[in-house]
């Protein structure tokens, strides 16, 4: 198509300087109504055709030889312009045709980028002698704080001073036992429900959970699940009973806690006995649940790279007669093994002031508790739970100065920034280092 387009436009200028410049030329130097030598005047043919009565030609036509030299002097003045012009038009066609020779296509890229890997959440490496202390910061609107430097800690165990050996910002993965309330009033129970899937919203692919159900007696899942599908459905399936279990109805599993007619604990014995509902009277073991959800969790992270944490859903009643294991049992169990309870508390009893279990929990452990009435409030404070338990600072220490025969430990964290509200463990316990 160039080379077509580069001939017509050479045509058209060679027309446009030897024609039309001619013939113009004609005009200016042919007097009026006379025709240049060659040129006819205009006549009409005879009907007859015969060429005795076609005009003679003029005397001047003949004898006028100024005109052909005018003419030809013309002619040698365009020659220069018409070669210029073929010259032109021959470049603009060799033009056309370069891009089609010596264009090659474009060679494949010998390297092509590969996608950048996902981000992954940090990997704590810390010695076993060292005491890690999880710490979640927020300021006065209840806001993580997320732009804290290692020197704007302080550490102090049993109110000595302790040199801060690691401090790590990145995100950390979560092993979580999902506890949820079974002995709900019925128009909770439903919000609770409701409310579960969004849970998997606030997961992470490195995250994992086991769902696990408490009323008089712990109803253990089916174990930790790190696939979202496998846990939505899960979630889908778990639906809470209006009414408390009271008891297995197989005298052979008569001293277990059961999970669908079968005993969650195998040949344990529950030491408890079998519950019964007693008017007027709490009889949930919320005591025993979180000791029970420790030791699904107390071993799961031997290598100290992931937050393991009990999210509590419950309205934190709590029947102290129906546990085998007191308060300071549980949590001697929780700092042992540096477990932090996150608390939602659900139900009328928010106003009834009953979530000092949930709250005392969640403080003593480093973990923090929320309050919700309705399933789209209880979804939002699912995704906050785990978003700050995912993003807490890590410190960690090698004890010094304290008496290492004691077998708990106080421990202490101070910001140099004003302002703020610190979220971390109370203590630990020596028998075990804190994992």
């Amino acid at each position: 198509m160039a080379k077509v387009a580069a001939n017509v436009a050479v045509a058209h200028c060679i027309k446009s300087v030897c024609i039309e410049r001619m013939y113009t030329f004609l005009g200016e130097r042919c007097p009026a109504g006379k025709s240049p030598a060659g040129i006819l005047p205009p006549c009409r043919m005879p009907r007859s055709g015969a060429m005795d009565v076609w005009p003679k030609s003029p005397a001047w036509m003949i004898s006028n030889t100024k005109f052909g030299l005018g003419t030809m002097k013309s002619l040698r003045k365009t020659f220069p312009s018409v070669c210029g012009l073929l010259f032109a038009g021959l470049l603009t066609q060799l033009g056309a045709q370069a891009p089609q020779q010596g264009t090659t296509p474009a060679a494949p890229e010998q390297n092509p980028q590969t996608p950048a890997p996902p981000n992954r959440q940090g990997r704590i490496t810390i010695p076993v002698n060292q005491v890690v202390v999880p710490v979640t910061v927020k300021d006065g609107s209840g806001k993580l704080v997320p732009d804290l430097r290692r020197d704007e800690f302080r550490i102090f165990e049993d109110n000595v001073e302790q040199k801060i050996v690691y401090f790590g910002v990145d995100p950390t993965p979560i092993s979580m036992v999902l506890l949820i309330d079974n002995d709900l009033k019925s128009k909770d129970a439903k919000q609770v429900s409701e409310s579960l899937r969004s849970i998997v919203a606030g997961l992470s692919l490195n995250d994992e959970a086991f769902v696990c159900r408490f009323d008089q007696f712990f109803h253990e899942g089916k174990g930790f699940v790190n696939d979202q599908d496998k846990l939505l459905t899960e979630l889908k399936r778990t639906h809470l009973d209006d009414e408390p279990s009271t008891g297995p109805s197989s005298a052979a599993i008569a001293n277990s806690p059961s999970i669908n007619g079968h005993s969650a604990t195998g040949d344990a014995p529950n030491i408890a006995g079998a519950m019964i509902n007693i008017k007027g009277q709490p009889t949930k073991a919320l005591d025993d649940a979180v000791y029970a959800a420790a030791q699904l969790l107390k071993d799961r992270d031997p290598e100290r790279q992931r937050r393991k944490i009990i999210f509590l859903i419950s309205d934190g009643v709590n029947g102290p007669k129906f546990n085998v294991n007191n308060y300071d049992t549980v949590l001697k169990e929780l700092l042992r093994y540096n477990i932090a309870v996150y608390g939602v508390g659900v139900g009328s009893a928010f106003f009834e002031r009953r979530f000092e279990r949930l709250s005392k929990y969640a403080h003593d452990t480093g973990g923090d508790v929320y309050y919700g009435l309705k399933s789209r409030a209880m979804e939002g404070l699912y995704s906050r739970v785990t978003e700050e338990a995912r993003n807490q600072y890590t410190l960690a220490y090698a004890p010094s100065g304290t008496d290492r025969g004691a077998e708990y430990h106080s421990i202490e964290v101070r910001v140099r920034r004003e302002g703020l509200t610190i979220l971390t463990r109370e203590g630990y316990y020596a028998g075990a280092m804190p994992r």
